[in-house]
């Protein structure tokens, strides 16, 4: 078989072992995030309601919000944002003894290099968005509800904004929700474009006014966020996957999938395929699959190189790594990477692997907020490094010295921003050092006349 000119050896892995996985099925399966983003004009209330948006409510103010809290906990949903931390006992770690109020927070500041899945649910189905929060808000105990906007995000904002005043309008939002006594506000925040505040506590300092610097932890949100009040941040893709499981029950939603990866995954691919995009997938599907059936291959049939999993923040997978794995937490931490936000970069093999590096490099340069030292200043070395050699003039030693920062960065800051460009640094250079031995070696990028 080929995919994008590579010829996968061996054949496309056995399903064996993973859940109710359906490889034939799986174009045509029910979605649970996109299901309406054919839908025109699904973002208007009017259109939303006749594809049964807001149908979980009463459900849902029937039920004890502990009972809420097992339901998701029941059914292995785990966050969508990146470290794909189980949900609903992330709820759980809110102090049962407490006088403060309890503040939800939705992160949509998407600013993982080659992620825009968040983007699209906001554009495509808003009101999915908010019937998930109020589902959240519920179980916490939280009556507000705080959404931080990517800075670059205007369009989506103010589509998220009309949405609310719909939600409003008919009663689904402001007091006394659909006469269960339960009082839901939402505030929007709009980010300046920093990166950094994709994390959740930097996120929470920029609502307060801060400066974006991460927080020493502990104490977690969830124990003292924002406003110094017990906080639960989730991503948008998480939030938009509660009304599936309280509609249909956390049995319904853990059956698709993996042993270990739950439900449905959004994938943004880009880079060299043929049809870039939004797909969302059963955990478990084959990447090789993915990649020959929803993207149609690479352009023009060029073989891959390699493939970014998750983001640029994650290791690198190889070309014959990737296609052996499948689309779950856990296939892609056997190969050492991580699925992370679902941000899938295709690299075909006409690429400069170095010269992918020094891009991931600049980004993380530029991004750093420089609270941390060695981040600050060893962002900026790796970067120097990569252009150096990327530009024919770099030496072995610096190949060496590159992994060697990498590794001196990991674990040594209060986030784990400098993680981030550790780990693709780490796999670039262990994985494509012929390439970058052949730049030293030739003076010059071989990529280039």
């Amino acid at each position: 078989m080929f995919c994008g000119g590579y010829i996968i050896s061996p054949p496309l892995p056995s399903t064996q072992g993973r859940g109710n996985y359906d490889v034939e099925g799986v174009i045509n399966m029910q979605k649970i995030v996109s299901k309406n983003f054919s839908i025109k004009d699904c973002h208007l209330i009017k259109v939303a309601l006749q594809n049964n948006a807001y149908r979980s409510l009463d459900k849902l103010f029937s039920m004890d919000p502990q009972k809420v809290i097992e339901e998701v906990k029941n059914s292995g949903l785990r966050g969508r944002g990146g470290a794909g931390f189980p949900t609903g006992k992330k709820w759980e770690f809110l102090p049962k003894e407490n006088k403060k109020p309890v503040y939800l927070v939705i992160n949509a500041d998407e600013s993982e290099p080659g992620t825009f899945k968040d983007r699209s649910i906001i554009e495509k189905d808003p009101h999915l968005i908010i019937e998930g929060a109020i589902i959240a808000a519920y179980a916490i105990g939280a009556h507000k509800a705080y959404v931080y906007f990517r800075g670059e995000y205007v369009r989506q904002m103010e589509n998220l904004l009309s949405a609310l005043n719909e939600a409003r309008t008919e009663g689904f939002i402001g007091n006394n929700i659909k006469k269960s006594d339960f009082d839901l506000t939402f505030h929007i925040y709009r980010g300046a474009g920093a990166y950094i505040c994709g994390e959740e506590t930097a996120l929470l300092n920029s609502v307060e006014g801060f400066k974006g610097y991460p927080r020493i932890k502990p104490p977690f949100p969830a124990v003292s966020g924002l406003f110094d009040s017990p906080t639960i941040v989730n991503n948008v893709e998480t939030i938009a996957n509660l009304p599936f499981i309280i509609n249909n029950g956390a049995d319904a939603f853990a059956r698709i999938g993996t042993k270990i990866s739950k439900g449905t995954k959004l994938i943004s691919v880009c880079g060299h395929v043929a049809k870039p995009g939004v797909y969302e997938v059963i955990m478990g599907m084959p990447v090789a699959k993915f990649l020959a059936e929803l993207t149609d291959g690479t352009i023009q049939e060029r073989a891959i190189k390699a493939v970014v999993p998750g983001g640029t923040s994650v290791p690198v997978l190889t070309a014959a790594e990737a296609l052996r794995s499948s689309i779950s937490y856990e296939s892609f931490e056997e190969t050492q990477s991580m699925l992370g936000s679902g941000g899938m970069i295709v690299i075909d093999s006409n690429t400069c692997m170095v010269q992918v590096l020094a891009d991931i490099a600049k980004f993380y340069h530029h991004e750093s907020c420089g609270q941390c030292v060695p981040c600050r200043e060893g962002t900026g070395w790796i970067k120097k490094i990569c252009d150096r050699i990327e530009q024919g003039k770099g030496s072995e030693d610096d190949i060496d010295l590159l992994i060697d920062l990498a590794k001196n960065l990991k674990g040594k800051t209060i986030c784990v921003f400098a993680d981030a460009l550790a780990a693709p640094v780490i796999s670039f250079v262990i994985k494509f050092k012929d390439e970058f031995k052949k730049h030293v070696a030739l003076g010059r990028c071989p990529f280039k006349n």
